[in-house]
């Protein structure tokens, strides 16, 4: 099952007490993933699909104790290529359907005229919990979440660039820094920060989701840190390695060419202690020296010996 499915499958299981939050969580959902079908003599019919059964039985759940009324649910194939399963439900115009698409602002009357409203009714949200619901139905009827063990991405798809808006904004409203795009037809909004996908699902009511994200995003992070110090502890490795042969690559040259016997004693010492530990970093040779001297002062007699090896690679001793 994916991260996505056993979010829905939680949050279907949530169900409102409150009248004014069963009544926004039927608008969210109608709005994304909701269609009207005139029916003849200005009557019409509302008809819903998901491609998740629990999100079908919630919000045939909700039907039922807002509105009172009870639709049946249709389990269909798509001819896509893959063939899933998808579910769907109609409310007849019998069954309160322009009644309903009136309470969830869908409809509207605009000069006598029931009117199609795109904007999300300040009526349905005035309420924080109102506000959460709404969210939780926009996400069950259009949204998804990736396996947060490849990535951190949370979105809302809608086809209506109002909507999107709004929902954006709604979004922003509990501070998760929303954004919106374009994809194809449709308006995506969508969270790509671990800690903003958190949030949301804490603000939709998906806690063992929410618990189940974080206990992976500790794993990942701990593996980040991992991997950070593996890399630099290769990297300061590489290093001394690198810096070791240039420096017995001198003092070899030296020692071909004239001898150590030309080197003062403190770099005579330095350079036989390099000789004999190969692998032993600036610091450690420094230690190695009687008095010892610093990652610097080695540094500085190293420098001295280079330049002595160039010296003598130009003739000039």
């Amino acid at each position: 099952m994916s991260f996505s499915a056993t979010t829905k499958n939680e949050l279907a299981r949530v169900i409102p007490e409150n009248k004014c939050c069963q009544l926004a969580e039927i608008s969210g959902f109608i709005r994304m993933c909701g269609t009207i079908q005139l029916s003849g003599h200005g009557k019409m019919n509302i008809k819903l699909v998901t491609e998740n059964p629990a999100a079908a039985r919630k919000i045939i759940k909700l039907l039922k104790l807002y509105f009172n009324i009870h639709t049946d649910l249709v389990i269909s194939q798509s001819k896509m290529l893959k063939k899933h399963h998808y579910y769907e439900l109609i409310v007849l115009s019998e069954m309160k359907a322009e009644e309903i698409l009136k309470k969830t602002g869908v409809l509207i009357v605009r000069d006598g005229l029931n009117d199609i409203d795109y904007s999300i009714p300040e009526k349905l949200i005035k309420k924080r919990c109102c506000k959460r619901a709404y969210l939780r139905g926009a996400f069950l009827g259009a949204g998804s979440v990736s396996d947060p063990g490849k990535s951190y991405h949370l979105e809302i798809v809608t086809n209506n660039n109002q909507l999107g808006e709004d929902i954006k904004n709604l979004l922003n409203k509990f501070e998760l820094n929303a954004k919106i795009v374009t994809r194809k037809k449709n308006f995506v909004i969508y969270l790509k920060e671990g800690e903003q996908i958190v949030d949301f699902l804490n603000i939709i009511g998906a806690y063992n989701t929410l618990l189940d994200l974080e206990n992976i995003r500790i794993v990942k992070d701990m593996r980040n840190k991992v991997n950070r110090l593996v890399n630099c502890e290769t990297a300061n490795l590489n290093k001394i390695v690198d810096t070791s042969i240039r420096q017995m690559h001198h003092i070899q040259y030296i020692e071909k060419e004239r001898g150590l016997k030309i080197l003062s004693d403190k770099l005579r010492e330095i350079a036989e202690l390099r000789l004999n530990n190969r692998d032993a970093s600036m610091l450690e040779l420094g230690e190695m020296l009687d008095p010892p001297v610093g990652k610097s002062g080695v540094n500085h007699r190293m420098k001295k010996i280079e330049k002595i090896a160039e010296k003598i690679k130009q003739g000039e001793m």
